[in-house]
């Protein structure tokens, strides 16, 4: 038995699940690959081998799409015993991504890479995905980190498992993989990118860990250990915080808490509380940058109750009072024009409005929809900054703070309709008139109804 075979995680393999292996060709994945069909041999579970052309170095990318469809149909890969090993592969346009998210190559392949290995193992009836992250990936990533600055959250390095990913060989080195393919004679193929040192990983996998080596000769295992008791506090922490912000309410497409909340937290557990209300928000699809952080701290503890900001990835956060509310913002946002009211039906975007000439009954106001106003000439638009309303008894308030208070989505504020005449506003729908335009009774008035025909639920 291999040292790679007694070091691999073999209990993050769910038995009688279903494991899709990502197979670039190279030592690491193919080492995985030998290691999860040994597994399998001993412990029934379905191997699906996938792998991802990027295309972008010609003539060696279509080599090592050949050189992995013969080897998973190889003498090595056939176990007695076992069923023949599935291969699943796809491609892409690795350079028209790049240039589309204005970035880099590598970000790009690694993008469309995972998105074809996670569509791969959607269409299994949601398999797992194993990677071959060696340990030697994990401490060039912890230096990676370091450099660029990081908290324990980038220091703790790559975890073992993440949502479906598994990675059983972070306590595998590279020299360990290479005794492997040795014993057992497997072949693999070399990506020449890996020689260059125009990329910050392979400087630092060539000048900087041989050279810790030396100053460290037991540089792996104690990298290892160190990842370890960084990966423990962290998971420590962020189960402090998922407890903190376990009372969160998700309503409208929103995520309100009590500010307070967060704000008293201390500062590590505030920002990975800020961290897990945005993943909970975007289902992880926006990344928690420092800035998105420190603007949902910031308002977090503001003594401005109607503090807000919109942030970078469609976000916005913002106070409603004693609540943090944080809303996803949407292209839709900006308002329909104004426009004149006149008898008989209106549209303005979602909202249809009616006017009718009418006596004004005895309570000529029925509810926020429906009411009835001093005849003249009306109409419709969006909220501008200085309209302010008083319903009914209530004190006249600005129709920012109205709707600051009433908790509507930052994202729906200007998609409610104000009526207006004489430049003042009239009424604002879902809430009903101005007091001081409600119609006398047994006088010639407007009736008008309000109603919204449909909304946006992705709001």
């Amino acid at each position: 038995m291999s040292r790679a075979e007694e070091l691999f995680r073999a209990d993050l393999i769910p038995p009688g699940g279903a494991v899709v292996c990502a197979v670039s060709g190279g030592a690491d994945s193919v080492c995985l690959l030998h290691l999860l069909r040994l597994h399998q041999a001993k412990v029934p579970f379905n191997l699906i081998a996938a792998h991802y052309n990027h295309k972008l170095r010609g003539a060696e990318s279509d080599r090592d799409e050949a050189f992995v469809r013969a080897l998973v149909s190889s003498d090595a890969m056939a176990l007695e015993g076992l069923p023949p090993l599935p291969l699943y592969v796809g491609s892409g346009d690795v350079a028209a991504e790049a240039a589309r998210r204005k970035g880099g190559t590598e970000e790009a392949a690694r993008l469309l890479r995972y998105r074809f290995l996670q569509e791969t193992a959607d269409s299994l009836g949601g398999a797992w995905i194993a990677t071959a992250h060696t340990a030697d990936d994990n401490l060039e990533t912890f230096f990676l980190h370091f450099l660029r600055g990081s908290g324990l959250t980038g220091l703790a390095g790559i975890r073992p498992v993440r949502d479906n990913l598994l990675r059983p060989m972070l306590d595998i080195t590279r020299r360990d993989v290479e005794d492997h393919l040795d014993q057992y004679a497997l072949p693999h193929v070399e990506d020449s990118t890996n020689r260059s040192e125009d990329y910050s990983r392979n400087r630092i996998r060539h000048r900087v860990i041989p050279l810790l080596s030396d100053l460290s000769p037991r540089l792996d295992q104690r990298g290892r250990d160190t990842l370890r008791y960084l990966r423990e506090d962290e998971d420590y922490l962020q189960q402090e915080a998922a407890k903190a912000v376990a009372e969160a309410v998700e309503e409208n497409g929103t995520l309100r808490i009590p500010a307070e909340t967060v704000a008293r937290l201390p500062r590590p557990l505030a920002v990975r509380a800020a961290q897990q209300l945005l993943s909970r928000l975007t289902d992880g699809t926006v990344p928690a940058s420092a800035f998105h952080l420190e603007s949902i701290l910031r308002i977090a503890a503001s003594e401005d109750p109607g503090a807000a900001a919109d942030l970078t990835g469609g976000v916005s956060v913002q106070r409603a009072y004693r609540d943090l509310i944080l809303s996803r913002t949407t292209a839709s946002a900006a308002p329909p024009p104004p426009q004149p009211l006149r008898l008989g039906e209106n549209r303005w975007g979602s909202w249809r409005i009616t006017l009718a000439e009418e006596l004004a009954p005895g309570k000529a106001y029925r509810g926020p929809g429906d009411f009835f106003l001093l005849p003249g000439l009306y109409s419709v638009r969006a909220r501008r900054e200085g309209d302010t309303l008083q319903l009914g008894p209530r004190p006249r308030k600005t129709v920012k703070k109205l709707l600051i208070d009433s908790k509507v989505p930052r994202v729906r504020r200007d998609q409610l309709p104000v009526l207006e005449r004489d430049g003042r506003a009239a009424a604002l729908g879902s809430f009903g008139p101005e007091r001081s335009f409600l119609a006398v009774s047994n006088t010639p008035s407007l009736h008008i109804t309000i109603a919204e025909l449909y909304q946006d639920k992705g709001e």
